[in-house]
């Protein structure tokens, strides 16, 4: 991320209303909505949260977006795994700078990116995706964000089921509608003490899934949980819990790799 503002940078335009518009700037182009058109010229070499005038005399902020609001704004393949399972999922994973990590389905590479960054430079991640079309959505939206696909990340179309017999992890990150079909597999790539981390939208799933990794014989201290998301409203003296709240979107499993279960 450059500062200031240069042809190429990725920006979040923020209206008087707080809607957000996801561009990425260049030299003579303009951002039209409905109170006139934006120059990117009155952007480029500005610092982040300049404020701009449109051709109708409308105000607007333009920032960088982090990575939580880059994926709420982004166009989208697959259904993504929301920024409010991200930080779960790599803290009860323990997920960290230096790991192995191997993902799986890449999607549209929101999850991918997050894994990305707590892994760090001195870390990987190694994400499949059985379809080309995901795969090339998720790349492009990766290089959008980052500049180009990171060095420490791996992108590729493949069955993780058959790619884990050649790989050492330290965290399988599984988003698959039949994870219990890689228990096995993802056991034999683990380290003794990796682990599993399985995301799933139903409890029927939740419950196979469980079954697995006990059949598996491998797998200890498993544990479910979904995780609500209720912003609040802060104006002067009132304060409230927004009207509306982000519920359910998936269920969240970990496991532990264990030595194999004697008898």
């Amino acid at each position: 991320m450059s500062n200031p503002f240069i042809v190429g940078d990725l920006c979040h335009l923020i209206d008087s209303k707080g809607r957000r518009y996801l561009v990425d700037l260049a030299e003579g182009a303009h951002f039209q909505y409905h109170v006139g058109k934006v120059a990117h010229d009155d952007i480029l070499g500005g610092e982040d949260g300049i404020v701009v005038t449109s051709s109708r005399g409308g105000k607007i902020t333009a920032v960088r977006p982090g990575l939580a609001e880059y994926v709420l704004t982004m166009p989208r393949g697959a259904q993504v795994v929301y920024p409010k399972d991200w930080g779960p999922i790599l803290v009860w994973g323990d997920i960290g700078p230096g790991m192995t990590v191997v993902e799986a389905g890449t999607g549209s590479g929101a999850l991918t990116m997050a894994l990305v960054r707590a892994v760090g430079p001195t870390g990987k991640v190694i994400s499949f995706d059985r379809r080309d079309d995901h795969h090339l959505h998720a790349t492009k939206t990766i290089e959008r964000f980052f500049g180009a696909v990171p060095e420490n990340c791996e992108l590729h179309i493949g069955d993780i089921a058959e790619e884990l017999g050649s790989l050492s992890a330290d965290r399988v990150v599984l988003d698959l509608p039949e994870p219990w079909e890689v228990a096995v597999p993802a056991a034999d790539a683990l380290m003794p003490g990796g682990r599993i981390i399985i995301y799933l939208p139903s409890i029927g799933q939740v419950q196979r899934a469980h079954y697995s990794l006990h059949e598996a014989g491998r797998f200890d201290d498993p544990a479910t949980f979904e995780v609500l998301h209720r912003e609040w409203v802060v104006d002067g003296r009132a304060v409230r819990p927004s009207g509306q709240m982000v519920g359910h979107t998936g269920f969240i499993t970990t496991a532990r790799r264990v030595v194999p279960r004697p008898g």
